[in-house]
């Protein structure tokens, strides 16, 4: 199965290269699944060890038929069909699948014909799951969800959060960071600390966009010429623009839905990041404030404590304490120094999610599944304790 290349030096040698499919959310689906998949993919394509190969979730149907994923419901079953069609096609010429997973209805969706195609195939299933939502999901789907990733090879999940909450359902997860290609965003200290704040989380219920607007009501009370940014979309749109008039908020963009590519310029014109999330794992969000430089005041769902210092490299607040994530956003855009300081452990902290930090162990992973009857394993991250007590 492996393809084979040759490399002219002295010698002829023969490499065979590992054949890996990529099955993941293209970017019609924008979030962090997506983003994370596209920015995996390019970097490993340059790997000469490797075949890749991507399979979105979510395959545009071809001449009329992609009319019919503009139907509600409809779109569903279409886009369903054409996509087990494609594992059924392609599964079987690979090595390895690497298959992206969120949680819930999205789990049967796409992860599991994957990992059923796979097997049946024979082939070795790694499930990256990425989900904030695994404790609830696999309570709630416990009689589904966890016979159907046993039957992976290897799970692989962010962050050392959801290595805990798998070992909770005797579920052995590794931990791999997600990537940020820090070339992708420009530096620069904000110094002044402008009061221009941003907010791109996914408008759902879970992410606390409507918590982000009851806060910056509060911030236009102390500071009146204060800037609101908010990228993004999702199922509470309309809630939430109602909201925002009903607070009388001025200074306050939505942008909609915003191109991955365009975001490191929406970074650049502001100066603090916002967060109000209540579920979470590891926000790539958090991570990209780091790589710009943005100062953070977030709340502590989920992952976030092994991401975010409190007091070092960003604010953590309670979730659902709005009162203190305004207070805190004023403070910090009115503390230089404290945001200076926070901003430069910031980028320190961004190394860990560097490709020079992640790419031996995606390797590693690659090429035990490949080689090996057993799970692959891969070295334990160091250092990603939660960090809630600031130092």
């Amino acid at each position: 199965m492996h393809s084979e290349v040759k490399i002219h030096e002295r010698h002829d040698v023969t490499v065979k290269r590992l054949r890996v499919l990529m099955v993941a959310p293209s970017f019609d689906i924008l979030g962090g699944q997506s983003v994370q998949a596209a920015r995996l993919f390019e970097r490993l394509k340059e790997e000469p060890s490797l075949e890749i190969d991507f399979l979105p979730i979510n395959p545009r149907l071809p001449g009329v038929l992609r009319q019919l994923q503009r139907i509600k419901y409809v779109r569903t079953v279409v886009t369903s069909v054409a996509y087990v069609a494609s594992l059924l096609l392609r599964a079987f010429r690979y090595d390895v699948l690497h298959v992206f997973s969120a949680s819930y209805f999205s789990f049967v969706l796409a992860p599991t014909p994957a990992i059923l195609i796979g097997k049946l195939y024979g082939r070795r299933v790694l499930l990256n799951y990425h989900s904030g939502e695994a404790e609830d999901h696999l309570r709630r789907w416990r009689g589904t969800a966890i016979p159907t990733i046993r039957l992976v090879d290897s799970i692989i999940v962010p962050s050392e959060y959801l290595v805990r909450v798998f070992a909770s359902f005797d579920l052995d997860a590794h931990p791999i960071y997600n990537l940020i290609d820090t070339r992708r965003f420009r530096f620069r200290d904000r110094i002044p600390t402008r009061p221009n704040f941003l907010s791109n989380r996914n408008f759902e219920t879970h992410y606390g966009i409507d918590k982000i607007l009851h806060a910056f009501a509060i911030i236009q009370q102390e500071i009146p010429e204060a800037t609101l940014t908010v990228a993004g979309d999702g199922s509470q749109r309309e809630a939430l623009h109602a909201l925002a008039a009903e607070l009388g908020l001025k200074n306050t963009t939505f942008l909609g839905p915003v191109d991955p590519n365009l975001m490191p310029g929406i970074y650049d014109a502001t100066d603090v990041y916002l967060n109000a999330s209540e579920i979470d794992n590891q926000p790539l969000s958090l991570l990209e404030a780091f790589a710009c430089g943005i100062p953070i005041v977030t709340t502590d769902a989920g992952g976030i404590p092994y991401i975010v210092t409190n007091g070092v490299n960003g604010i953590i607040v309670r979730c659902g304490d709005v009162d203190e994530l305004a207070r805190q956003a004023i403070a910090l855009s009115r503390n230089p120094d404290s945001a200076k300081q926070m901003i430069d452990r910031g980028r320190k902290e961004c190394e860990k999610y560097s490709w020079t930090a992640v790419r031996d162990s995606w390797l590693s992973v690659y090429h035990q599944l490949a080689n090996s009857n057993s799970v692959a394993q891969i070295e334990p991250l160091k250092n990603s304790q939660p960090k809630v007590a600031s130092e």
